[in-house]
């Protein structure tokens, strides 16, 4: 059985503390977080559980500059997130992170290569396209359309456009959500290898617990709070997990 230990933590990339986000107000207000103090170190794999409703996603898209908090600091690094402008969390997003949905959102009208190759052109410090796409082994599909590809395939497109850019943060919501338990198994090892091989900080929700055996560490959501955080002692590969 192939396994790899736990990794300890490197300095944080991500530092959350005391953040909250409420929808609304009044008695119909929803307290999507309460008080969530988190550190991610450089090089983590870190699972996000929860039930639908805990605080999953917003956590997520927080981290990512896609929301903002209503109360509670977020830093990258030694940049403080929560005190940036547009410009400045667009240029965050741009630069350093790299997202992964459970719904593809490609180009019809484009091939896989100039659907990752649209990033390269608002990117720093690309990689060539078809390294991107050799990570994900879909070399031999770069010239195909997504109509012409698997739910997996397509998923894997999505994350070469994710990782192309070279992020320090790939931050994937259900990823596996809308596959098959083999192909979502595939997509789980492509995510794996980024991680590995390229040291990117990865973050995955997901609804499945299986998948938390292949953390560095496992952080479980309810009702907007950090209910636990376990740290496996060794990691699964995918091939591993079953559910």
């Amino acid at each position: 059985m192939s396994t790899a230990p736990a990794r300890q933590p490197a300095l944080p990339v991500l530092q959350a503390r005391s953040l909250r986000k409420t929808y609304g107000s009044g008695e119909t207000a929803v307290h999507a977080l309460r008080d969530v103090d988190l550190d991610v170190g450089a090089g983590e794999f870190v699972v996000l559980l929860g039930a639908s409703g805990s605080g999953k996603s917003t956590l997520l898209n927080i981290l990512g500059g896609l929301d903002r908090p209503t109360s509670g600091d977020v830093r990258f690094f030694d940049h403080v997130l929560t005190q940036a402008d547009d410009d400045e969390l667009t240029r965050y997003r741009r630069e350093h992170v790299g997202f992964v949905f459970q719904f593809y959102n490609l180009i019809p009208s484009l091939t896989v290569r100039e659907n990752v190759a649209l990033v390269t052109d608002i990117s720093e410090n690309p990689m060539p396209v078809d390294e991107a796409l050799e990570l994900v082994a879909l070399s031999p599909r770069r010239d195909h359309f997504p109509s012409q590809l698997s739910g997996g395939e397509q998923q894997r497109v999505a994350i070469a456009r994710a990782i192309v850019k070279r992020p320090q943060l790939l931050l994937c919501d259900e990823p596996t959500g809308a596959l098959d338990y083999a192909t979502g198994k595939l997509v789980l090892e492509v995510i794996a290898r980024i991680n590995r091989e390229l040291g990117t900080t990865a973050i995955v929700i997901t609804h499945n617990a299986a998948i938390a055996g292949m953390a560095d560490r496992v952080i479980r959501l309810s009702d907007g709070r950090i209910a636990s955080i376990e740290r496996p002692e060794r990691r699964l590969t995918p091939a591993e997990l079953s559910w």
